[in-house]
């Protein structure tokens, strides 16, 4: 009898850590377009390692694909969301976390790919530490891009994360990773972004940066199967949107300098005053570039008390050094007026550009934990 108790007693001792460190498990998402039996395979070995909860987001697949999605629906730790026509991963991916952020237990969601290039175990780990972040901070699942990636991958993560790091001040070796876990502070706002396909997640990575998320980085392994031909992104028309994400702020910044100079050439045909040309330039241009850079390229949710004064004190700032400049281009070095205010503006782009991004546009709100 006390053999039998004290057996009991130490399975129980072994058991209950377990039992507790599973139970901790956030739920994890999968947008799964036309996936292959990978899919089902991650699926099963992430039931066996303890994730109670798996909503996958069949995001248009087809009659074709059926089978395959409703031999996952059977298991009870599977919720099957389904898509009638294919509207993009971000838009996948947005289902998914609507559904998951109804139960207000929901501290968060891993999301991973269904093309079986994350590994179970590497799912594990960015869901492990998404639960013991403090809710405040995205985790990325990062792969190292070496000598065994695909030449389309590798120069792609290279070009993103370069301009990643000058468009949001981040510094990530893996921009474009599928397997995050994301804190529900941040999945709550990701609804304001308008984009639907891959360059999403680029978004979500601007929004927390500007919303005043941490983001940690976990190592995973990189794996690519047959050359990442299972992989439904399109080299082309994907990365073109993924850059437009990244290039927004030079095209507002183009937009604001095609306003400010039509304006100017206007008022100077009227009045030969620089200062008059150069003021209503400045008001017509920047009554466009506020909304635009606040909403488009910063996704900034804060009071227009805070951001708007500051906006207006770079805005002077940048209108009298650029005067100045333009006038010693002219008085002194004989410029025509028009190059000169070509020039200067040019010179000033990225000092204003990293004004709006570290000061005016940077949120003052600690993301709830």
């Amino acid at each position: 009898m006390l053999q039998m108790m004290w057996a009991m007693m130490m399975t129980r001792s072994v058991r209950r850590p377990e039992r507790r460190a599973t139970s901790l498990l956030p739920p994890v998402l999968i947008p799964a377009y036309r996936p292959s039996e990978a899919l089902v395979r991650l699926v099963g070995d992430l039931m066996e390692r303890g994730f109670h909860r798996i909503v996958i987001v069949d995001d248009g697949s087809g009659p074709s694909f059926a089978e395959i999605f409703e031999s996952l629906r059977r298991h009870p730790q599977v919720t099957l969301l389904r898509h009638d026509v294919n509207r993009g991963k971000g838009e996948a991916l947005k289902t998914g976390l609507f559904h998951l952020l109804q139960a207000s237990d929901c501290a968060g969601a891993v999301t991973a790919d269904a093309d079986g290039q994350h590994l179970p175990e590497d799912i594990e780990r960015v869901a492990r530490r998404l639960a013991e972040t403090d809710g405040a901070t995205l985790v990325l699942g990062c792969r190292q891009f070496g000598a065994g990636v695909p030449l389309r991958s590798r120069f792609g993560n290279l070009v993103t994360a370069a301009a990643m790091r000058w468009i949001a001040g981040l510094a990530l070796s893996d921009t474009q990773t599928g397997l995050r876990g994301i804190p529900r502070a941040l999945a709550l706002r990701l609804f304001e972004t308008k984009t639907a396909g891959y360059e999403f997640e680029l978004d979500m990575l601007v929004l927390a940066r500007h919303a005043g998320f941490g983001i940690a980085e976990v190592p995973i392994a990189t794996v690519y199967l047959d050359g990442n031909r299972s992989s439904h992104f399109n080299p082309l028309r994907d990365s073109m949107r993924i850059y437009f994400v990244l290039l927004r702020f030079t095209l507002v910044s183009l937009a604001t300098a095609l306003i400010d100079n039509s304006v100017f050439r206007l008022v100077l045909a009227i009045t030969p005053s620089l200062p008059e040309a150069q003021l209503a330039a400045r008001a017509a241009a920047l009554s466009f570039q506020y909304p635009a850079a606040r909403r488009a390229v910063f996704h900034s949710g804060e009071p227009h008390r805070r951001e708007l004064p500051r906006f207006l004190s770079v805005a002077a700032a940048h209108a009298l050094v650029s005067y100045a400049a333009i006038h010693w281009l002219t008085q002194t070095h004989g410029f025509a007026l028009f190059p000169a205010k070509i020039a200067v503006e040019s010179a000033l782009f990225p000092l204003n550009f990293l004004l709006q991004r570290d000061w005016v546009f940077t949120s003052s709100r600690k993301p709830p934990r």
